[in-house]
């Protein structure tokens, strides 16, 4: 039977295409001056988009401060050190140009800006306090500059706390962008393995939503859309990434990710990849993911737990007559393959067999929320069995 019950509000006004950056200086703005928000990296700043991004502000009147203070996994330090940046500088909204880690830590960021305290004093979960916010958070503005997290049109984002070793969403709808520039031009210059990692965080993101228990006619509808366009495109994307076409499909998969999620919640599988990042640190979230995909999935299929989502899965990523859920395994591998990323190995980003319980506790203090939407019940046992059997 087919949930026909929704609940959608997503206030977010989105420009997708390649060349809308070049209309960020047309749109109403929802501040004076912006505190531009980057990564501690070079790539905005060499590729040019920084620099237009500033003059598009400048044509709009807005006048900018800059800060490059995030980094992949981003911690709580840079969320304090970048709020109270936006604090000394006056800055009434954040311009958000970056990939998922710049657009997570934008949202805690606009929190932190006009609250008091730490941020861990108002996350749910973990040793976070859970207090509600007091204020409103700065407005934000995105632009994506990688297809991976949907992060550009939702209240969410996963911040770490090195201290204590927990990696954790923390959002609020409050925080919700108000406008969204997603340009594929922008994601020419990613590498094919980023390219990789992001593009399957995206795919997992609607994998998972097929899967969960809260599914709905129009979640599933837009998760099918985008699994098709991220398994046909993903391959050429990594193979070639000057390929427009194919990173404007990746895009759009991307991004409607930042929807489905809003309108049925991810599994377990996101919540066992944070813990793998929160205990090592170096590990990108969408390699994560993929070296676990594949038992995590066989989890569900050996307990007949919701064998139609598979199947229609397999179909659109091009097992035509696909008629078993074990078909979309298949389908799963050959795309792992095809993207050149079948063969990551935990052990060599430093995990040990003896782990698998510690991540899955993990997992489940940390973002035990997720486990609410798996098919069926998922144990801390069964959660270290898909750790031990992903080990490599």
């Amino acid at each position: 039977m087919m949930n026909m019950d929704f609940d959608f509000n997503n206030p977010t006004r989105i420009l997708f295409g390649s060349g809308m950056l070049d209309q960020l200086g047309n749109q109403p703005m929802p501040g004076q001056k912006a505190m531009v928000l980057i990564s501690n990296g070079k790539s905005t700043k060499v590729n040019g988009y920084l620099d237009r991004t500033l003059q598009q502000l400048q044509k709009a009147g807005i006048t900018t401060a800059v800060w490059a203070g995030i980094m992949e996994n981003p911690i709580k330090e840079a969320i304090m050190e970048g709020a109270a940046f936006a604090k000394e500088n006056e800055c009434d909204f954040i311009i958000a140009l970056g990939g998922g880690a710049v657009l997570d830590s934008s949202i805690a960021i606009a929190a932190m800006a006009t609250n008091e305290g730490d941020l861990w004093d108002y996350v749910c979960g973990g040793t976070g306090k859970g207090k509600p916010l007091a204020q409103k958070g700065l407005p934000i503005v995105t632009i994506a500059t990688t297809a991976g997290t949907g992060s550009e049109i939702n209240c969410w984002g996963v911040i770490s706390n090195l201290e204590t070793k927990e990696k954790i969403g923390f959002g609020n709808p409050t925080l919700t962008p108000v406008l969204a520039i997603v340009d594929p031009e922008l994601m020419l210059t990613v590498p094919a393995k980023y390219t990789a990692y992001q593009g399957f965080d995206a795919l997992f993101h609607h994998t998972e939503v097929m899967m969960s228990n809260g599914v709905n006619v129009l979640s599933e509808t837009i998760a099918l859309s985008a699994i098709a366009n991220i398994a046909k495109y993903l391959p050429r994307a990594v193979a070639n990434g000057n390929d427009l076409e194919a990173r404007e499909h990746i895009a759009y998969g991307s991004t409607m990710a930042g929807i489905t999620m809003q309108l049925t919640s991810t599994t377990a599988q996101h919540s066992m990849e944070h813990a793998m990042s929160a205990y090592h640190h170096n590990l990108p979230h969408g390699a994560g993911l993929i070296m676990i995909s594949k038992a995590f999935a066989e989890f569900f299929i050996e307990k007949h737990a919701c064998d139609e989502q598979f199947i229609k899965m397999a179909r659109v990523m091009g097992v035509a007559n696909a008629n078993k859920p074990e078909d979309f395994i298949t389908a799963l591998v050959k795309l792992q393959e095809d993207c050149r990323v079948a063969n990551l190995k935990m052990s060599d980003y430093g995990f040990t067999p003896d782990e698998a319980m510690t991540l899955a506790k993990g997992a489940r203090s940390m973002q035990g929320g997720l486990f609410l939407a798996n098919p069926c019940t998922l144990t801390d046992e069964d959660c270290a069995g898909i750790f031990a059997k992903s080990y490599r």
